[in-house]
């Protein structure tokens, strides 16, 4: 092998951990934010547009966000089901990243349970009272 082709090997190779690495920092991001969910749900975080409230009561407040924590509740279950459908897949292929061989199915059931935490705090939300 040439000088010139070994240097055109280490580069390549370089070139491809690099990439290799920040899809894993991608995949970690990810299921970052995922971990996250439960927390902004429990600490009511989530992004909300207030300008109906000023037109309710207390009453009708009160039961428009148990409307909103139901909604969210079954959107979030929505969500567990079908991406625990998507690791089910993912586990039954046993599919990998492609540089490291990383098994990601673990992730994506992680993905699931999180978001069926963050349903079952939103029911549990819907009927606190306050």
């Amino acid at each position: 092998m040439t000088t010139s082709e070994q240097r055109w090997k280490r580069h390549a190779d370089a070139l491809l951990g690099v990439v290799a690495s920040a899809i894993l920092f991608a995949m970690m991001l990810l299921v970052l934010i995922f971990a996250g969910l439960p927390l902004v749900s429990f600490s009511d975080e989530h992004a909300a547009m207030d300008f109906i409230d000023r037109l309710l009561g207390p009453r009708s407040q009160r039961w428009l966000e148990r409307l909103v924590q139901l909604l969210n509740a079954a959107f979030m279950f929505l969500l567990t089901w079908l991406v625990w459908l998507k690791a089910n897949r993912i586990w039954g292929y046993r599919d990998t990243t492609d540089v490291l061989r990383i098994v990601y199915g673990p992730f994506v059931y992680f993905m699931a349970v999180t978001l069926a935490l963050a349903g079952v705090i939103h029911l549990y939300k819907m009927f606190e009272h306050r």
